[in-house]
């Protein structure tokens, strides 16, 4: 098998200022087959084939599923794409820009059309990988959102007024998130409160680092980010599963009452933690905590094989932690969205056109075998990657299927 993947581009026929799209053909996960018209992007409207004209560009998805795009909440854009570099990770600024915009299209020919990326701030480089990444966050608008989580290393003790004073630069610059691991500060309880207080200040989203080993340290989090609104996500909680039962069930069950989202990381690790393993998610479900996936490590020293696909993540979630397909999808397409603060998505009028068709014709044939994908972002095609399988001639005989390329004519 062969698979190439093309620059974003708009389908033939489509010009820029083109605003309506025919999507043809597509299969809903509740197995009907359906037409959908996307124009200012948005969806204007769902109907039987052949039944909301011919007007605009048409993209045909005969054979393709058709569903809410993922979004990935939890990468790494600073340290993506490093893995395989000689020497000392570069963090000069048109190294960091290069390597989070080609790790976001990455992402967004995966699928992700919004992604939050964790950013590191303060020690030698201070702010300058900040503002590389929000360099490529502005060269990537109308392909992808790309937000960032600001990450100080320090927040406590005398080294701790450096990194907060930097925290709030960071607000001010751009940052939209602010994060960080409590783990590698002295004080991780001071740590969390003074990340909080800011947070309380400039009414912004949190995002902590954690591998969730300590359950009184946990409980504390819970406490205090109850009140906390738009809200505080943690992960990856990989020892989180570690812990005794009773005890996992308690913190479950605190997470749960105050409103915590875990993003957990199905691929791996990252930097920001230590422990390889992935948190509890069907304990966690049951319980009632907000569960969202991520993929973390994008090919950078902490995983130097990471793909950062949600659709993979989604198929480590049903295969290794007994989700349900459906469930699965949803932590990294519905739950994923709403922990970064985004409008949802369903494949029904008036919903954001944030969609993407995979070829297949059910959810788990999809996240086993999910190689052509066509991506569409704010009502428009942005990536598409097409796969051929190719048999020798004494296959022939067995009368296997073809694939066809997606036709796309105005």
């Amino acid at each position: 098998m062969s698979s190439d993947s093309q620059q974003p581009r708009p389908p033939e026929g489509a010009t820029t200022g083109t605003t309506t799209l025919l999507l043809c053909g597509a299969r809903l996960t509740d197995g009907r087959t359906v037409d959908v018209r996307v124009s200012g992007g948005r969806i204007e409207a769902v109907g039987t084939p052949g039944s909301l004209g011919s007007h605009g560009a048409r993209v045909d998805l005969g054979g393709y599923l058709l569903l809410p795009a993922p979004a990935e909440p939890h990468a790494h854009a600073d340290t993506a794409l490093s893995a395989e570099a000689p020497g000392p990770v570069s963090y000069a600024a048109d190294d960091v820009q290069r390597r989070a915009t080609e790790a976001a299209l990455l992402q967004l020919g995966h699928g992700a059309t919004a992604m939050r990326a964790h950013v590191r701030i303060g020690d030698v480089q201070e702010l300058a990988p900040l503002e590389a990444v929000l360099q490529a966050r502005r060269a990537l608008r109308g392909l992808a959102d790309l937000t960032t989580v600001a990450v100080p290393r320090l927040l406590t003790g005398v080294a701790g007024a450096d990194g907060l004073a930097m925290l709030r630069d960071a607000l001010k610059m751009g940052a939209s998130v602010v994060g960080g691991c409590p783990d590698l500060d002295p004080d991780p309880a001071g740590y969390v409160e003074a990340l909080l207080e800011v947070a309380a200040e400039h009414g912004c989203p949190v995002d902590l680092h954690t591998d969730g080993d300590d359950p009184a340290r946990l409980a504390r989090l819970a406490a205090v980010a109850g009140g906390l609104r738009p809200g505080v996500a943690i992960g990856p909680c990989g020892a989180l599963g570690r812990l005794p039962a009773d005890a996992q069930g308690r913190v479950a069950d605190q997470l749960a009452a105050a409103g915590v989202t875990v993003m957990c990381l199905p691929q791996g690790g990252c930097g920001g933690t230590e422990l390889r393993a992935v948190a509890p998610v069907r304990l966690l479900r049951a319980a009632g905590v907000r569960l969202a996936a991520g993929g973390g490590a994008l090919r950078d020293l902490a995983n130097p094989v990471g793909r950062g696909d949600p659709l993979e993540a989604a198929y480590l979630l049903a295969s290794q932690g007994g989700l349900r397909p459906t469930e699965a999808y949803g932590a990294v397409s519905e739950a994923a969205r709403e922990a970064m603060g985004l409008p949802p998505v369903r494949v029904e009028a008036g919903f954001p056109a944030e969609l993407l068709a995979v070829r297949g014709e059910q959810l788990p044939s999809v996240l086993s075998l999910a190689y052509s994908r066509i991506v569409i972002h704010r009502g428009r095609v942005v990536a598409r990657t097409s796969a051929v399988r190719e048999y020798c001639d004494s296959a022939a005989a067995l009368e296997l299927p073809r694939q066809a390329r997606p036709d796309t004519r105005p």
